[in-house]
């Protein structure tokens, strides 16, 4: 009998033209059921078919449909034709309403042994291939009917079809949604099957009756559905919206954060992308001496009471006076619960001095705190002070501190409002693939010594820690430079 070797190389002749004698081989081969597991294996190492690149682009109004979904789940697109395959994916994830939180795959065919296009990730994990990073959109469709496929969670299974409505001799200048039906499924519901389940009990007024096995409760199934989700909804307007923040052109920042932000574009994932992209990361960079003055003022007058140094305890704690000066000062003895006189009992004022001492503004040496040179040539000049400040940022020699830092330094620096800016961190940490502790399905906190840094920045010593309400445009710009910072 012959080898499975022996058998590829017959299959590959009998496609150009093989002898008879090699036929009866290849017979013999089929009747032991080698053959069709070759054939799948040769179907699927086919390289995709790829169209020159037009003198002309064009738009594509399109078709996009979720396979399987009963009533059908689609949107109609309007699309220039030299988009990207990795924006076209950006495109899909947004105006479907996925979260971007699994791997994906452009095929050329309906069959999933179809030629596909590799991804980085599919680099990295040893597939050869086209990458779809070199890859447009009018290189696979040209004309009214023509097709392609996505396919979104290979656990899940979301098969997508991409069908050409018309050609538009006028492209688009970005992508746009023009209609569309039903919500997207939830994330994680278990593809086609636990998604119908999902949308019967949600018509159902939630009845008991209809609730999905996967959950022990209403409680337990209300918890883990997205707010407000009803397969039935859809809105234009919600759609273009998600699609203007998908297809906006992240600002260039510079250092370790462009590279994070490339390793998490060659894996598919836009979460920093699309925080990068927002208008006000897009802002200024730079701060008026009055705006310096107002966000350093809890640095200057910790730098102030300390003077020329001060001994600290004999546990390297700085005596009560000095915190109680540090307290009253700053605004935390307004709303701290406490005498507010003893560092390690009054967190607030012990973040001052820690990230102070992280910041190069002071240092211990033979148990004094005093500040350092750095310090002294700033003196009580705010824009000197501010500068030193964003050259120092972010604080933290291991990865996990430079990451948490570098993302809130992004988070803030986009406009996002305080109240979100821990989930904001901690999802794009875990995007990275920082984990909280040993469970590797839960984000990470989003503590660092950068975040402390902005907040008190922001006004947190008067405010109340984790109590600052709106954006502080002279914080964000803070927060951009050093992004922009040249290295």
């Amino acid at each position: 009998m012959a080898e499975p070797s022996d058998v590829q190389h017959l299959v590959k002749q009998l496609m150009a033209g093989a002898s008879p004698e090699e036929n009866k081989t290849l017979l013999d081969a089929l009747m032991s059921g080698q053959v069709t597991s070759i054939l799948d294996r040769l179907k699927r190492d086919e390289a995709p078919t790829l169209l020159p690149v037009p003198r002309e682009v064009r738009g594509f109004r399109v078709r996009l449909d979720l396979r399987g979904a009963k009533p059908p789940v689609w949107r109609r697109l309007e699309l220039p034709g030299d988009l990207a395959l990795p924006r076209l994916h950006d495109v899909i994830q947004a105006a479907m309403g996925w979260s971007d939180s699994h791997l994906h795959r452009f095929r050329t065919g309906h069959d999933h042994r179809s030629p596909f296009f590799v991804t980085h990730f599919d680099l990295e994990e040893g597939e050869d291939g086209t990458l779809e990073d070199d890859v447009r959109l009018d290189q696979l469709v040209t004309a009214k009917g023509d097709e392609i496929w996505y396919e979104y969670d290979f656990g899940d299974g979301w098969d997508h079809q991409l069908v050409v409505e018309a050609v538009l001799e006028e492209p688009p200048s970005t992508a746009r949604c023009t209609g569309g039906r039903m919500a997207c499924p939830p994330e994680d519901c278990g593809g086609v099957g636990g998604y119908e389940e999902l949308a019967v009990w949600v018509r159902s007024g939630y009845d008991d009756a209809h609730l999905p096995g996967v959950f022990d409760n209403a409680a337990h199934a209300h918890d883990w559905l997205p707010i407000d989700w009803h397969p039935d909804h859809f809105d234009v307007e919600e759609a273009n919206a998600a699609l203007a923040i998908a297809v906006a052109e992240p600002v260039a920042v510079t250092g370790e954060l462009a590279e994070l932000a490339e390793h998490l574009e060659r894996r598919g994932i836009r979460l920093l992308r699309e925080v990068l992209g927002r208008p006000f990361s897009h802002g200024p960079t730079e701060v008026t001496e009055a705006e310096a003055a107002r966000v350093t003022e809890t640095y200057r007058t910790f730098l102030d009471i300390i003077g020329d140094g001060v001994a600290l305890t004999a546990a390297g704690y700085l005596p009560p006076r000095v915190v109680e000066q540090i307290a009253e000062r700053t605004g935390i003895a307004d709303w701290w619960i406490g005498k507010a006189n003893r560092e390690d009992l009054t967190y607030p004022a012990a973040e001052i001095r820690t990230t102070a001492r992280a910041l190069g503004l002071v240092s211990v040496r033979k148990g004094r705190l005093a500040p350092t040179a750095a310090a002294r040539k700033c003196g009580q000049d705010p824009l000197t002070l501010w500068q030193h400040i964003v050259g120092r940022l972010p604080l933290g020699s291991r990865d996990a501190e430079r990451h948490a830092g570098w993302m809130a330094l992004a988070v803030v620096g986009s406009g996002t409002p305080p109240e979100d800016w821990r989930s904001e961190i901690s999802n794009l940490l875990f995007a990275i693939g920082w984990r909280s502790g040993h469970d590797r399905f839960s984000p990470p906190p989003a503590n660092s010594d950068t975040l402390t840094v902005l907040s008190l920045l922001a006004g947190a010593a008067r405010l109340r820690w984790g109590e600052i309400k709106s954006v502080d445009f002279a914080v964000a710009s803070t927060a951009r430079a050093v992004d922009r910072r040249p290295r």
